[in-house]
This record gives C-alpha cells, sequence and structure tokens, in this order.
C-alpha cells in the first residue's frame, strides 16, 4: 500500500519558492512542487494566471476576515480540497467556471489586464452563499 505513496518521484516534494505579488506586496511562498502543479492547474481552469488567481484568493480570504498568517498552509488546503471535492466532480467544476466569469470579467471591466478566455468574459449572477 505505502509503494504508491513512497514510491513518488522526488522531485515533486521538493521545495519550492516563488515570489508572488499579493494586495501590491512583493512577497515569496515556499510550497512543495506537487502543490505548485496543483495550484497552476487550478488556475488554468479559471482561464488566469497562476499569479492572479492566488492574488484573488488572498484578497477574498481578507475580505473574509481569516487569519492570513500562514497562506502556504491555505493554498495546500485550497489543493486538497481541489482534489477531494473539485476534480472530477463536474457541478464543482461548473461553480468554478461561474465564479470565474463573474470574479475574473469584472476585473477585466475594471481596465486591468488580465488572461481571461471568450467563454469567461460574459458575467453572471454571483451564487450566494449560505
Amino acid at each position: 500500500m505505502c509503494r504508491i505513496f513512497a514510491g513518488q518521484d522526488p522531485e515533486r516534494f521538493r521545495m519550492v519558492t516563488r515570489r508572488v505579488r499579493l494586495s501590491g506586496h512583493s512577497t515569496s511562498v515556499c510550497l512543495e512542487a506537487a502543490f505548485w502543479d496543483a495550484l497552476e492547474e487550478i488556475a488554468a481552469m479559471q482561464g488566469v494566471s497562476l499569479g492572479r488567481f492566488l492574488s484573488k484568493l488572498h484578497d477574498e480570504v481578507l475580505a473574509r476576515g481569516v487569519e492570513r498568517r500562514n497562506f502556504a498552509g491555505l493554498l495546500r488546503c485550497a489543493c486538497l480540497t481541489y482534489a477531494q471535492e473539485v476534480k472530477g466532480h463536474r457541478p464543482c467544476v461548473e461553480e468554478l467556471e461561474r465564479e470565474a466569469r463573474t470574479d475574473f470579467a469584472a476585473v477585466a471591466a475594471a481596465g486591468l489586464p488580465a488572461r481571461i478566455p471568450t467563454a469567461f468574459t460574459a458575467p453572471e449572477k454571483e451564487r450566494e452563499t449560505a
């Protein structure tokens, strides 16, 4: 059973530090390479660059009043949520696509540069959260 986990390519758990801009401030985030790969996949699914995705996530966390001291931990948990609840689960993927159309189309409408696929340019009404 452990062969699947222990037999991983060591490159997957190599620590990688990247410089990112969050709320206008440059900082570094250190994560295992596998988490960076997952975050790239999530950002691509949202139709934006990794930098834009991380910045948007950071801003949303601040808007909710969540403690931001452990942003790397939040990113790891976001990857787990993606792997456990979103990836391959069509209703979750569709919800993320709706959010991307709304959130990132608003950024484009404000005149900020964004990589938004044509399919994401027509904003839809945001889903109310309970």
